[in-house]
């Protein structure tokens, strides 16, 4: 009897498991540069680019690279909403419209989070092991992104930095 119990069961995961792989998320892949990407305001490095692109923007542009995981469900609905998440904080490929004050404090917080080793996530790095920043890479971030501080702070009222409360 329990042996029934179990078989039935077990068939009945197996259903549910083959008919949640036909309710798929939609992909995060735009076609071309966002003409509110990042690179159009601001001066980006080729070696800067290459870091944002390696260890950023799978899940903080509208771009992203996905791993052989993203076509297995429940996996894919998991990724797709840690990269909703990732853009809704931020996204290179629409910074542009961010207020000049979001700007400058989303820069700010590149910096702390790359300094502070919580990005890239330590679970993104398991599986992409490249993504991990040397002591250079995270010394060229810092260095970029400081310099589009001050030029940001040395083109606007300081006001206009803060948030409003």
């Amino acid at each position: 009897m329990l042996k029934k119990i179990l078989k039935r069961t077990f068939q009945l995961l197996l259903l549910a498991f083959i008919v949640i792989q036909f309710i798929r998320p939609a992909k995060n892949i735009s076609e071309g540069i966002s003409n509110n990407d990042i690179s159009k305001i601001y001066a980006v490095p080729a070696d800067v680019q290459a870091i944002l692109k390696t260890s950023c923007y799978d899940c903080h542009s509208n771009n992203t690279v996905y791993p052989w995981y993203a076509n297995i469900q429940p996996a894919a609905w998991w990724l797709a909403d840690h990269v909703k998440e990732g853009k809704k904080e931020l996204n290179f490929s629409e910074f542009a419209s961010y207020r000049i004050g979001r700007q400058y404090r989303k820069l700010e917080e590149i910096n702390k989070e790359v300094k502070e080793n919580e990005m890239p996530l330590e679970s993104y790095l398991w599986i992409h092991k490249d993504s991990k920043l040397s002591e250079q890479q995270k010394l060229t971030l810092a260095n970029w992104v400081t310099t589009i501080r001050d030029t940001i702070k040395a083109n606007y009222p300081s006001d206009s930095l803060v948030r409003k409360k």
